[in-house]
């Protein structure tokens, strides 16, 4: 399978990584005789026979997989050998079936091991996805920044080239050492369990990832479908992804519905994955008013028909956007594979309908002819319109689709289901991170001496009595009337004092009078406390704090007085506290004493209560308790329902 669309250097050393499109795949196989000097006609000829026989190797798992936008495929590099070697590349969208990635991800493992000597790559628009996949155990020198042209796949394995055998490598630098020192670039066994973990499934998963479905469609949709089941994934990309402007040709249905109501339907079963039929169910959609539809009596027969409608509408809408914007491809993809040779150099210059032309050409020919089988699907994907014509015209009526059985579909009950998948994988990783911050914490606590501060505690000993000590020398550490410092962070919180207390001031006086008596008399505790002259010697500024923090403290204790706050604290076992000679007079005046708050208990209670709240998710008690060098253990019985 050709592709017409070569992968530019850029791209294969990925330093424009933002200019890559989403959702896609890209991967590059690099034979080891590409790094020996030939000639390119020789060195083409062996690449054209190594590609027919990986598409081969490929065909058991690859040919019945329906691919969300595009197939699998391979083509000839066009860059010159002295930017690459040269080699097989090709790019795969999988769109919003991630299944795709994954698959092709097997496929060049499968790949690697079958052809041991070659080297692969293969990443996508977040670089290096193989290696996020095992981000947990990656030696710590390895970054995005460092990982640049050192990850491969060989022989059936993860290949990192270390940096201390090559500091900045370039392809062909890591390609000799993979060549040279395999052994020594292997990644370590629980890099290569973390990423062959996410395949192991598979080619089995690829065949789970399967759903058959009854639909009722029209029978020119029927026709294409039996004669080309892989150009559904155009159909469901064309329903999906729909617009203003290919909405207007799903009102008039030409081609699909040329009788209109007087259309033939006729009941089939197709097979689709299971993203596709997702992208179908759960979207609601208006069918056409030229699309004739049955009774909602009879849910089932809806059911199918409504899935149908959905399909020939989106058949309707891609094949008419693509005739309209000339969306085909380049007739054949014989030809866009005649011009990757000619750009790899393959005809060595020659010049057209000479001998040695004729006999490269014929060569060519030949295999192309063998991988036909594959590069039919291609075709098929880049000329959709001209395939679509050339089914139709065929004979065909709806007695063609009559007598043949049609199986049930298949339990859907998968796409409502989701759920417990999603928190067992959740669960995994959750786990790789404990164990990673486990580890990674114990390496930290054995670097730092115990008289820098407060060590890690683990789950296990975790002492709470601790906790109130360590926030007290936390808050003297690190805080200060200006706000709090975290470590790494230094940004703080300004606060003019004078200005804040001169505030406070005015306000408190000002409500103060408004409270007093009507007979102008202020009772004890009043603002009177606070009515200097300012006439009067202004130097007594030890005078003025005390009034202005007794009358502070006084409207305090009526907020707290009036509110159910205080019910919430947990108090000491002492006797009711008595009033002292520094009591102010609206405090003399409470009608009950207040027992002292144990302040230690109070606080380790608030913490736990709001670390409880959290439900095991990020938030500020575990954040603060992280500071400390604290980790709780998580609450065992929550989740258990």
């Amino acid at each position: 399978m050709a592709d017409s669309d070569p992968a530019p250097a850029s791209v294969l050393s990925q330093s424009h990584r933002s200019r890559l499109p989403d959702d896609t795949v890209f991967y590059s196989i690099f034979p080891d005789s590409a790094l020996s000097s030939a000639s390119a006609a020789a060195a083409a000829d062996g690449l054209q026979s190594l590609r027919l026989r990986i598409l081969a190797s490929i065909s058991p798992f690859a040919s019945s997989y329906l691919w969300q936008h595009q197939p699998f495929s391979l083509s000839l590099s066009s860059t010159s050998a002295a930017v690459l070697p040269l080699h097989l590349h090709g790019k795969l969208r999988y769109g919003d079936n991630l299944e795709d990635e994954w698959f092709a991800v097997f496929l060049l493992f499968h790949i690697s091991r079958e052809f041991p000597d070659l080297s692969v790559r293969v990443w996508d628009t977040d670089g290096e996805f193989l290696l996020i996949e095992a981000a947990f155990h990656l030696p710590r020198w390895l970054n995005p920044e460092t990982s640049l042209n050192r990850v491969f796949i060989r022989r059936g394995d993860l290949h990192i080239v270390p940096r201390d055998k090559i500091a900045s490598p370039s392809i062909v630098d890591s390609l000799k050492f993979l060549v040279g020192n395999g052994d020594e670039s292997r990644a370590g066994e629980a890099v290569q369990s973390a990423v062959k973990a996410r395949i192991a499934g598979y080619p089995e998963q690829a065949r789970r990832n399967m759903h058959r479905v009854r639909v009722r469609v029209p029978v020119s949709v029927a026709q294409v479908l039996r004669h080309e089941p892989c150009l559904i994934s155009l159909a469901v990309e064309g329903f999906y992804d729909r617009d203003i402007d290919s909405m207007k040709y799903a009102a008039r249905m030409d081609r699909f519905l040329s009788k209109g109501k007087e259309e033939e339907f006729v009941l089939v079963a197709l097979t689709l994955s299971r993203a596709m039929y997702a992208q179908l169910v759960q979207q609601t959609f208006q069918a056409p008013k030229c699309y004739p539809m049955p009774s909602r009596s009879d849910p089932r027969a809806y059911m199918e028909a409504e899935l149908g409608m959905k399909i020939a509408c989106g058949f309707e809408m891609m094949y008419q956007m693509r005739r309209r914007e000339g969306l085909e491809g380049k007739g054949s993809t014989w030809e866009a594979y005649r011009e990757s040779l000619e750009r790899s150099g393959y005809f060595e210059g020659l010049l057209p309908g000479s001998k040695d032309y004729k006999r490269l050409m014929e060569k060519a020919e030949e295999y192309y002819k063998n991988s036909s089988l594959f590069s039919k699907a291609s075709e098929m994907m880049s000329s959709p319109v001209k395939c679509i014509d050339e089914i139709l015209a065929l004979p065909h009526s709806a007695d063609d689709f009559r007598n043949q059985e049609v199986p049930p579909s298949d339990d859907d009950s998968w796409l409502y289901t989701g759920e417990d998948e999603l928190n067992s994988a959740l669960l995994e990783r959750q786990k790789e991170m404990e164990l990673y911050d486990a580890m990674h914490g114990k390496k930290q606590k054995s670097k730092e001496p115990s008289d820098t501060g407060p060590s890690n505690h683990s789950n296990g000993d975790c002492d709470l009595s601790n906790i109130a000590k360590t926030m007290e020398a936390f808050v003297h550490k690190v805080s200060s009337y200006k706000g709090a410092e975290i470590p790494d962070q230094r940004d703080t919180v300004d606060l003019d004092v004078d200005r804040f207390f001169k505030d406070m001031e005015s306000v408190l006086g000002r409500h103060e009078m408004e409270v007093s008596s009507p007979d102008g008399d202020a009772g004890e505790g009043s603002s009177s406390d606070m009515d200097f002259d300012e006439s009067e010697d202004a130097t007594d500024d030890e005078d003025k704090e005390d009034i202005f923090m007794d009358s502070y403290t006084d409207a305090l204790n009526r907020e707290l007085k009036s509110s159910t706050l205080t019910e919430s604290f947990v108090r000491a076992n002492e006797e009711p506290l008595k009033t002292n000679q520094g009591a102010s007079s609206s405090t003399q005046d409470m009608d009950e004493d207040f027992t002292p708050v144990d302040v230690d208990v109070n606080l380790v209670k608030s913490l736990l209560d709001s670390f409880s709240s959290q439900d095991g998710l990020p938030g500020p008690a575990s954040n603060l308790l992280g500071l400390m060098g604290f980790r709780l253990p998580q609450d065992g019985n929550k989740g258990k329902k």
